[in-house]
């Protein structure tokens, strides 16, 4: 049976973080289920064809949030590179050839959780 493996991440505002990682990353909502207080419970975000879940902090688990780190494979880094930078997101480490044949770079969104993004696709 084939696995998928999804990322979750929690977030102090996921609304905040929704809206942020559309502008910063190119991601998508699919999925934004609301908590009864008006909050988001749960939300699915689009990466291509794959997806990164969230919630708030606090939900079920405890306080994580700006706690997580992700790598993202994208065809066109160096474009991606500029619409994050373009939307104020933290880049902590330039656009990099890496001796592996890779072409990448590492920001933090805006509750501090760490992405790499890059053409590194292990097969």
């Amino acid at each position: 049976m084939p696995r998928t493996v999804y990322p979750i991440l929690q977030y102090r505002d996921p609304r905040a973080a929704i809206d942020w990682l559309e502008r910063a990353f190119g991601f998508e909502p699919a999925v934004v289920h609301e908590s009864p207080d008006g909050g988001i419970g749960h939300a699915e975000l689009r990466c291509g064809a794959h997806r990164v879940m969230l919630s708030g902090a606090g939900a079920d688990l405890g306080d994580h949030a700006g706690q997580g780190w992700c790598y993202v494979v994208v065809a066109d880094p160096d474009a991606h590179h500029a619409r994050a930078a373009a939307a104020g997101a933290e880049i902590v480490r330039p656009l990099t050839d890496l001796d592996y044949g890779s072409r990448d770079y590492s920001a933090r969104d805006l509750e501090g959780n760490l992405w790499s993004f890059g053409t590194y696709a292990p097969e």
